[in-house]
C-alpha cells in the first residue's frame, strides 16, 4: 500500500491543472493521444530522480528503472509504486493492447507491453509529455497541496 493519497483531484483541481496544460499535453493526457517518437523531452534524460505525473504529481518511476528501449519513447522496467499505475485494456486501432494511467488522475501515461528487460519483464513506454521530472535531493511535486507523506524521501534514483 502506498503512503500518498491517491484520492483523485477535486473539480476545481482538475480544471485549474487543465487550464495550464499545452494543446499536446491536454491531447496526450486528457484525450488518450500519443506524442511522435524520438522527440519526447525525456526520451535522452539520463539524470537521476523520479518521474512523476505531469497532471497530478504523483511519482510514477525512478530513473533507476529506466532504459533504452529503441522504440522512440521512454521505456523503464518498474513503477516507483505498482498502486501509482492502473491499467486499462486497450483495443484502439484495430490492437489489443494495456494502456497505463495514473492511478489517481486517471491521466494517459503509454502503454505496458511484455517485452522488457529483468527483473519484471516489462516495458512501460510512456510519453514524455505526461511526465514531470525532479532531480535527485529535490522535493517531489505537491500540485495537489497534499504534502508530502512522512518518511517519503526527496526524490531519489
Amino acid at each position: 500500500m502506498t503512503a500518498f493519497d491517491l484520492t483523485p483531484p477535486s473539480g476545481e483541481q482538475r480544471r485549474d491543472i487543465t487550464a495550464g496544460l499545452a494543446a499536446d499535453e491536454k491531447r496526450v493526457l486528457l484525450e488518450h493521444g500519443t506524442e511522435a517518437a524520438f522527440c519526447g523531452a525525456f526520451l535522452d534524460n539520463h539524470k537521476k530522480g523520479v518521474y512523476t505525473c505531469r497532471f497530478c504529481g504523483l511519482p510514477l518511476f525512478r530513473s533507476s528503472a529506466k532504459f533504452d528501449s529503441g522504440t522512440g519513447w521512454p521505456s523503464f522496467f518498474q513503477p516507483y509504486d505498482e498502486a501509482h499505475i492502473r491499467s486499462i485494456r486497450d483495443t484502439s486501432h484495430g490492437m489489443i493492447r494495456v494502456e497505463e494511467v495514473c492511478a489517481r488522475c486517471g491521466s494517459h501515461l503509454g502503454h505496458i507491453f511484455p517485452d522488457g528487460p529483468p527483473p519484471t519483464g516489462d516495458r512501460h513506454c510512456l510519453n514524455s509529455v505526461s511526465l514531470g521530472f525532479v532531480e535527485n535531493g529535490a522535493p517531489l511535486p505537491d500540485l495537489l497541496g497534499r504534502g508530502t507523506p512522512e518518511g517519503e524521501p526527496l526524490a531519489a534514483a
